[in-house]
C-alpha cells in the first residue's frame, strides 16, 4: 500500500518556522515543480496565513490562493479550517461560514481540513455540510492530546461522530507534536478498523517523535502523512519528506515521489528560509512539550509577548501555570483560540499573583460555553469566580449569533471589490479595512 504525502511547505511548515512571512512570489516561483511531484495535495491556505497575508506581507489571500491555483493542474489544494471560528478566533454564524467556504473552493480550495480546538462536533456540522454542498473534500478532524480524560476510545467515538456527518476523510492532528509511536500505531489501527475512511496523520516534530511516529502510522496502515521539505521541516515543523521517501522506498509503502525532484524543492526553500531569518523560529527538539503541552507556535510567540510587555521574568512561572489552567477548565486541548486563551489567562494569574484576579473576556466566554463544550469539567470554583452566578449554554454556540454576511456587505460596500472582501473584513475587521482602502479605494 502507497503511502500518499501531503506537503506542508507552503502553509504550516512556513507558519512554524518562519512565522507565516513567507510571500506568495517565493511559493509561486516553484509551485510548478511542486505540481509534478505527485503530492497526495499541497497544503496552501488557512490557519495564520490568511491575517499574515493582510497584516505584515500587505497581500490579499484570496489573490494568493487563486495564483496558485492557475499554477496547479495536478496536485490538489488544501487548506486548514478552524470549524465555526473559521481563520479568526471567535465562533462566526453560519452564513459567514457558509460564504467563506463557497469562495475558498470556487477560488481553488479541494480539501478543507475541518478541525474544533475542543472536538466538539456540533462545532464541525455545517463547515462539514457547507463543503460538501459546494463539491469540496471534507476533511473530519479529531484534534490529539492527551489528558486523564482523552483515551483511544474517546477519539474513536469522535470518529463515529464524524463519519456518520459523512467526512470523506479523516484527520488525526496533533499539533503539539505529542503522539508517541507506538500510540500512532495503537490509534491508526484503531480508527482503520473502526471508519470506513481514508485516515491521514498530521504532526509535529517538537519533541522529536514526528519522524518515528509516522513510520509506526505506516505499519498500522495509515493512508497519509503530513511531511514538510527538509529545508523547513523538523523542530516546531513537520517531518522532512525527503526522509521518509527513503525510509519508505522500496518496501510495499513506497511513496513513488522522485527524491531528486524533491531536494531541489528543499533546496530553493533553503534560499527562501536564508532570506527570512530575521522571522526565523526554533528547528531545534524540545521534548518538555511532553509536560507542558505547549504547540511550538504558541512557545515562541509567548515569549515574545512577555518580552515586548517587560515580563520576561515571568516565562517558567506561566509555563507552570499553563497546564493548571488547562485542567481547571477542562483539559482543553492547546490549539487555536483554546490555546491563546489557556496562555492569555496564566500570565494574568502569574503577573496579578492571585489566580483569576483578571480574567480576559475570552476566558469568560470560553467557561460560558460560547466556544462549545469543553472536554471535561470545568473546576465548580473557577466557574463561580468567573461567571459570578451568570448561566452557562447548553446550545451549538452559532446558534446564537445573528446572520452578518448582508449587514457588512452594506457597511463597507463603498471600499471593496468583491465578495471576498467582505468575508476578510468580518474575520480581521481593523487589518482588512486598513489594506482595502490602501488598495481598492
Amino acid at each position: 500500500m502507497s503511502v500518499k504525502i501531503t506537503e506542508t511547505v507552503l502553509r504550516d511548515a512556513q507558519q512554524s518556522v518562519l512565522a507565516t512571512r513567507m510571500k506568495t512570489n517565493n511559493m509561486l516561483d516553484i509551485i510548478e515543480d511542486m505540481d509534478k511531484v505527485g503530492y497526495h495535495s499541497l497544503e496552501v491556505w488557512g490557519g495564520a496565513t490568511f491575517d499574515t497575508a493582510m497584516r505584515y506581507l500587505d497581500e490579499d489571500p484570496w489573490e494568493r490562493l487563486e495564483k496558485i491555483k492557475l499554477r496547479t493542474k495536478n496536485t490538489k489544494l488544501q487548506m486548514l479550517l478552524r470549524g465555526q471560528n473559521i481563520l479568526g478566533y471567535k465562533h462566526y454564524p453560519d452564513d459567514v461560514l457558509e460564504k467563506f467556504i463557497e469562495k475558498a473552493i470556487s477560488n481553488g480550495i479541494d480539501i478543507i481540513r475541518i478541525f474544533d480546538a475542543l472536538n466538539d462536533v456540533r462545532n464541525l456540522e455545517k463547515a462539514i455540510e457547507y463543503t460538501k454542498k459546494y463539491g469540496g473534500h471534507a476533511q473530519g478532524t479529531i484534534v490529539y492530546t492527551t489528558s486523564p480524560i482523552h483515551d483511544i476510545d474517546n477519539y474513536i467515538e469522535t470518529a463515529k461522530k464524524l463519519e456518520d456527518l459523512e467526512v470523506d476523510s479523516l484527520c488525526l492532528k496533533d499539533m503539539a507534536g505529542l503522539l508517541t509511536p507506538y500510540k500512532a500505531y495503537e490509534i491508526i489501527e484503531r480508527l482503520k478498523e473502526e471508519t470506513d475512511l481514508l485516515i491521514q496523520l498530521h504532526t509535529h516534530n517538537t519533541a522529536g517523535l514526528g519522524a518515528m511516529s509516522y513510520l509506526k502510522a505506516i505499519e498500522a496502515n495509515v493512508d497519509v502523512i503530513d511531511t514538510a521539505v527538509s529545508s523547513l521541516a523538523s523542530g516546531n515543523s513537520q517531518p522532512p519528506t525527503e526522509s521518509l521517501i527513503v525510509t519508505l522506498e522500496g518496501t510495499k509503502y513506497d511513496t513513488n515521489l522522485n527524491l531528486d525532484e524533491v531536494i531541489d524543492i528543499a533546496n530553493y526553500f533553503r534560499n527562501v528560509r536564508n532570506s527570512h531569518e530575521d522571522y526565523e523560529k526554533s528547528f531545534a527538539i524540545d521534548p518538555r512539550v511532553i509536560k507542558n503541552q505547549i504547540p511550538g507556535g504558541m512557545l515562541s510567540n509567548l515569549r515574545q509577548q512577555l518580552k515586548d510587555n517587560n515580563m520576561s521574568q515571568y516565562y517558567e512561572e506561566v509555563l507552570k501555570e499553563i497546564p493548571k489552567v488547562r485542567k481547571e477548565l477542562g483539559y482543553p486541548p492547546l490549539v487555536t483560540p483554546t490555546s491563546q486563551i489557556i496562555g492569555t489567562q496564566a500570565v494574568f494569574n502569574v503577573a496579578q499573583g492571585e489566580r483569576y484576579k483578571l480574567v480576559s473576556r475570552e476566558t469568560k466566554k470560553y467557561v460560558k460555553g460560547m466556544y462549545g463544550r469543553p472536554p471535561g469539567e470545568i473546576d465548580p470554583e473557577v466557574i463561580e469566580k468567573i461567571l459570578a452566578g451568570e448561566k452557562q449554554i447548553n446550545c451549538r454556540p452559532a446558534e446564537l449569533l445573528d446572520d452578518e454576511y448582508e449587514s457588512t456587505l452594506n457597511k463597507i460596500k463603498d471600499f471593496i471589490t468583491k465578495e471576498e472582501d467582505v468575508l476578510s473584513y468580518i474575520l480581521f475587521p481593523d487589518v482588512a479595512e486598513d489594506f482595502l482602502k490602501r488598495h481598492y479605494r
